[in-house]
């Protein structure tokens, strides 16, 4: 059966520039891992769950603060592995200092029988467009192309861009 996940991709303006809020994984197989491993806060839903209603659910345990409650749709996108992520865009902000996530547990170092906890998400940060791409794992990068589209269309033109 072919896992599904939703997620929130947070923007804003800072000056004339998009921003987007990603965030990096937790745990130690990611400890080191910089360009590609970041996310947009999401995670697995269960058939019959409503995915925006997943996604802002995640969205608030991988951050520790409430989902904006309206979202734009950004269609689906497949994962290596098969897995299906429904995104949504919503405008808003978040104070990365105070990131807040939800824990695991797993055991580690493999084979030691101990078990520690580790954080979902270990960082967010706002990243430009350009930024984010290159952060960001790249199957997800269609949903930061979808939101620059998205945004692009709904900008009030300048007399300049209308000849």
């Amino acid at each position: 059966m072919t896992k599904t996940s939703a997620g929130l991709l947070l923007w804003r303006y800072k000056t004339s520039d998009v921003q987007v809020l990603l965030v990096h994984p937790g745990g130690p197989f990611w400890a080191g891992k910089d360009n590609g491993a970041w996310s947009i806060p999401k995670g697995e839903y269960d058939a019959g769950e409503d995915p925006l209603t997943a996604a802002q659910r995640e969205f608030g345990e991988e951050l520790g603060a409430q989902a904006p409650q309206h979202a734009t749709p950004l269609g689906e996108i497949k994962q290596k592995g098969g897995k299906v992520v429904t995104g949504f865009a919503a405008q808003g902000d978040f104070d990365v200092s105070a990131l807040r996530s939800n824990s695991f547990e797993m055991e580690w170092p493999p084979h030691s029988g101990r078990r520690q906890a580790f954080p979902e998400v270990d960082r967010a940060q706002w990243f430009g467009l350009a930024e984010a791409r290159n952060k960001i794992n790249s199957a997800q990068c269609a949903l930061l192309d979808r939101l620059d589209a998205l945004i692009t269309s709904s900008r009030p033109k300048r007399r300049s861009d209308r000849c």
